[in-house]
């Protein structure tokens, strides 16, 4: 992994930086919660020995493709030096100074944890080879759910909606701690999570089982726990997506939505998660590429407007940790403004942090140039660098910012860790509909199960496909299962295989993936239930897909919010008997036909 002579050196030499450098005292371990004043101190004697350009690489954190920080495959380092034009992480950091790397299990950095270990260690390795030695700050998109970039065999926690089901706080926050112990043995000590949105919007193309649920106060309640329970990790968490991206019909991937709460609906409907996780003590909050004209007329996205992050979020929330910016990659941002003009925009709007920008070169020579020309102040990005500095103190980075095989080893993917996972999501698990009690499934009645439907990708490229997970499953429990995936959009040829197929079963469990009106989901189940084979649905994703099976002939229908293992292995559980059904709707489900009316409140669930 290193050499304990280099590792000694450069650790000795950021601590020499920032301490003896600064003040002339030596820091010493325990040190990372020192007063204010003292660490302030020497962090800005740190920032003073920066040159510029090192000063406008704190504020960037970037993607980067590879394994390894200096040896990545050539693949990779073909993909660095056509996005970026570098080859490698540590070619990045010399070159740009970057304060922060984000991974991605699609770059090819989260292979394993002993790569990741080493990854991660190879990225501090580089930042304190630098001029001025400072640790990165490494992140992930690891809600858990259907957004996880750390896969099996760490630990995988039911998502944020699953957990709104269960509704326990002691639940959602063990989950958040066991996630953030595993991160921080793996070197990423920043989590862009939990999501604090309010999916007062079904049709929400974006966020859905990403957020807690749609009451306000129930999601802020969760939100501070997961909160609390990251950082008493070591991990920073951060809430997403702020003002609120819980109100939308557009992805702000692929465009730029509007959110039309008046100001006094901001308040009631999406404000209040927000303030729960600042008065959490909450490290950092990203941004949203969101317009809301009530916050500002100007219709700027959230990103790059200074009457949202700073008049709202820093003047009248009274945050002063990190802000950090959503990818700007994503075309909500893109869509007013040029990429050489948006990283600068979001730094005159408040922004600290610039994420994943589409073109590293552009993107930082336009803020380099905005700081010249003086349409930024270097006072201005020092406020920000300090920020993102105090938050790499915090986390101890300045004091060993290395990870180990062993630390791996005695943290990630633990039975203890994995069968936590396993007691939180058979609290989620959702029972809808049970008609004539079918369920629990006997297995002197119903030993003889069909499993099929739809089998969307892994979030994390390391579990399912679900019909074969919940066959499995269902085999390990004493019945006789048979998987066949159907697909989200089956065909008649695949609807008349999965007909044949169910004949002498005692029963059909069907997974269900966003049924809409016209899918070929509604036809499948119905069919199978035409049978005469009694059909069990389970909602893979968003919990509304029973509104949309109305008349199919289900006999008994669940959700489970994700399609990961442990949420499956957990309706397994409840559908056999093993496991109560405890969850309860964390969002209401529309009728269908009446959208207005309620078909399910929230609250519904049915029991054993």
């Amino acid at each position: 992994m290193h050499h304990r002579t280099s590792r000694r050196a450069l650790l000795t030499a950021t601590a020499a930086t920032v301490a003896v450098a600064a003040t002339g005292v030596v820091a010493v371990p325990g040190a990372a919660q020192a007063s204010g004043t003292s660490t302030d101190s020497r962090l800005k004697r740190l920032i003073a020995r920066m040159s510029l350009e090192e000063k406008v690489g704190q504020l960037f954190v970037m993607r980067v493709y590879g394994h390894s920080a200096t040896a990545p495959d050539q693949a990779d380092i073909d993909a660095n030096l056509a996005e970026i034009g570098v080859r490698t992480a540590a070619e990045l950091i010399s070159t740009y100074h970057v304060g922060g790397i984000i991974y991605f299990a699609w770059a090819h950095n989260t292979r394993d944890p002993h790569q990741i270990a080493d990854l991660s260690n190879g990225i501090q390795r580089a930042g304190l080879a630098g001029p001025t030695p400072v640790p990165l700050l490494i992140s992930t998109d690891q809600e858990h759910g259907i957004v996880c970039r750390v896969g099996e065999p760490a630990t995988l926690m039911p998502g944020a909606m699953a957990l709104g089901a269960g509704g326990s706080r002691s639940d959602t926050r063990r989950a958040a701690q066991i996630a953030g112990a595993e991160l921080a043995a793996l070197g990423i000590r920043q989590n862009y999570a939990p999501d604090a949105d309010v999916n007062v919007n079904p049709a929400n193309p974006v966020i859905g089982v990403r957020s807690f649920g749609s009451d306000p106060d129930s999601v802020a309640a969760l939100v501070a726990a997961q909160v609390k329970g990251y950082q008493s990790a070591g991990v920073a968490a951060t809430a997403k997506h702020f003002p609120g991206h819980g109100d939308t019909s557009t992805d702000s991937h692929t465009g730029l939505p509007s959110i039309h709460h008046t100001r006094e609906q901001w308040e009631e409907l999406d404000a209040p998660p927000f303030r729960a996780a600042a008065a959490a003590g909450i490290d950092s909050i990203m941004t949203a590429h969101i317009v809301v004209p009530a916050l500002d007329p100007s219709e700027d996205p959230a990103t790059l407007s200074r009457p949202i992050l700073t008049g709202i979020l820093r003047e009248e929330l009274g945050y002063d940790g990190v802000v950090v910016t959503d990818s700007l990659g994503m075309q909500g941002v893109r869509t007013k403004y040029g990429d050489e003009r948006v990283p600068v925009l979001a730094l005159r709007a408040g922004v600290d942090q610039l994420l994943n920008p589409p073109d590293l070169p552009v993107a930082w020579n336009a803020v380099l140039e905005a700081v010249k020309s003086g349409e930024l102040s270097e006072a201005r990005i020092e406020e920000s660098i300090l920020r993102i500095l105090r938050l790499k103190w915090k986390l101890g980075l300045f004091r060993d910012p290395y990870v180990t095989h062993r630390g791996v080893d005695r943290t990630v993917g633990t039975r203890a860790h994995l069968d936590a996972a396993d007691r939180i999501a058979e609290h989620t698990t959702t029972l809808l509909a049970n008609t004539g009690a079918l369920l629990p499934l006997s297995r002197r009645s119903h030993r003889n199960l069909l499993v099929v439907g739809a089998d969307p990708a892994s979030p994390s490229g390391t579990t399912g496909p679900p019909t074969t997970t919940l066959a499995e499953a269902f085999q390990e429990l004493g019945y006789a299962a048979t998987a066949l995936s159907t697909g989200t959009a089956p065909s008649q040829a695949r609807i008349a295989e999965a007909v044949a197929a169910a004949q002498g079963k005692d029963a059909v469990v069907v997974g269900t993936y966003n049924v809409t009106a016209t899918s070929s989901q509604r036809t499948l189940v119905a069919a199978l239930a035409a049978t005469g084979v009694p059909v069990v649905t389970l909602a893979l994703r968003n919990p509304y897909d029973i509104a949309q099976l109305a008349g199919t002939g289900y006999a008994a229908s669940l959700a489970a919010y994700s399609w990961t293992d442990v949420e499956l292995r957990a309706a397994a559980r409840v559908i056999a008997g093993r496991a109560e059904p405890e969850g309860r709707l964390p969002v209401p489900v529309q009728r269908a036909d009446t959208p207005t009316q309620a078909l399910y409140p929230v609250g519904y669930g049915l029991s054993y």
